[in-house]
């Protein structure tokens, strides 16, 4: 199936945390985007940020992602689709509050683009490297691999599965529906996934109080404001830049070799401790008094020793030929669009 490389791209979930990087580098390619957000309020707000680039940018309203034909009128002239709507967080106690949504969602605008888009060459899902991984030993995970535990250990356990299992079920369950949707539906479009770690970098979304941070930049935050003190030099998983993770998003719809195909989209190095956000910062800015005052300082240099599992995006950089983004420059980032929305939030 060729690439889609001009035209009107659909961006569900617009409004969240790698979304709005996914918009924004779509428009700076010359794409027409049309995003779906929750309400009036979070699209007013994408307009606003996007008011650059004119009528290139649009919104339409989808409140609940799993109604069945949610997103039917959305999808309607659109030569293809990055769905990245999805629920990122811990605090279901029924793992169908995060399974229907991820599932449903998915499921539910692959049949909206088969009714009603039949100018859709390419849909990119927003998977994750949860859908990936299980909890074993393994130097370096691909995208070769898939998380079937989760899945056993929701079926088995059900409410008193672990927040983390209920997470990852959703996705792999989400990531897998999605393939056989394609297989057995046998649509006039292809599909690609991106399937990233922890995700951290410069939010442009809307965020109006510290409380609605997601969940990723919030163990952030805990970071540089002195929360997190205990276990600094522990292998804290694998992360990546949302810049990056946008870039391997359009990558994805743009390439042709990406038919097909699963990326994970994870920094070169990949493992990281929160030990090496925290020297990155101090190097950074040896003279800001918030970082002195905040950021702990721990054992300089160890978490460069860690040992843990490497997510691997040598696929995303041989197929795509994308290169990602040092973890320093995104700790560096992070840090410093989180001091201009403290700004915001007076505090």
């Amino acid at each position: 199936m060729p690439a889609v490389t001009s035209g009107k791209i659909l961006v569900t979930g617009a409004s969240g945390f790698i979304a709005v990087h996914v918009v924004q580098q779509l428009l700076e390619k010359g794409f027409s985007v049309r995003g779906t957000v929750r309400s009036q309020d979070k699209g007013e707000y994408l307009q606003k940020l996007f008011s650059k680039y004119g009528d290139k940018f649009e919104y339409v309203i989808v409140e609940d992602i799993e109604k069945d034909n949610a997103f039917d009128e959305a999808v309607k002239g659109v030569d293809g689709v990055e769905h990245t709507a999805s629920p990122f967080h811990f605090n279901a106690e029924d793992p169908k509050e995060l399974v229907g949504p991820a599932v449903q969602g998915t499921v539910g605008v692959l049949k909206s683009i088969k009714k009603n888009a039949p100018s859709v060459k390419r849909v990119v899902v927003t998977s994750s490297v949860a859908s990936i991984l299980e909890p074993r030993e393994q130097d370096v995970w691909t995208e070769k691999d898939w998380n079937q535990f989760s899945i056993d250990e929701v079926n088995e356990k059900g409410k008193d599965a672990s927040p983390q299992h209920k997470y990852r079920a959703s996705k792999s369950l989400a990531e897998r529906a999605a393939w056989k949707f394609v297989e057995d539906e046998k649509p006039a479009f292809d599909l690609a996934t991106v399937n990233p770690p922890l995700v951290l970098g410069p939010i442009i979304h809307q965020v109006s109080k510290l409380d609605s941070l997601n969940t990723s930049i919030a163990q952030f935050y805990d970071l540089i404001t002195g929360k997190k003190q205990d276990g600094l030099d522990a292998f804290a998983g694998n992360a990546v830049d949302v810049r990056d993770v946008a870039t391997t998003h359009v990558l994805a719809l743009t390439s042709e070799q990406a038919s097909g195909e699963r990326f994970i989209s994870a920094s070169e190095r990949g493992k990281f401790s929160w030990q090496d956000a925290a020297d990155a910062l101090h190097d950074a800015f040896p003279d800001d008094e918030y970082v002195k005052a905040n950021v702990p300082v721990g054992k300089l240099g160890v978490g460069k020793q860690i040992a843990g599992q490497v997510h691997s995006s040598a696929k995303a950089q041989k197929e795509l030929g994308q290169k990602f983004t040092e973890q320093e420059k995104t700790f560096v980032d992070t840090y410093k669009s989180l001091r201009e929305r403290q700004k915001e939030w007076g505090l």
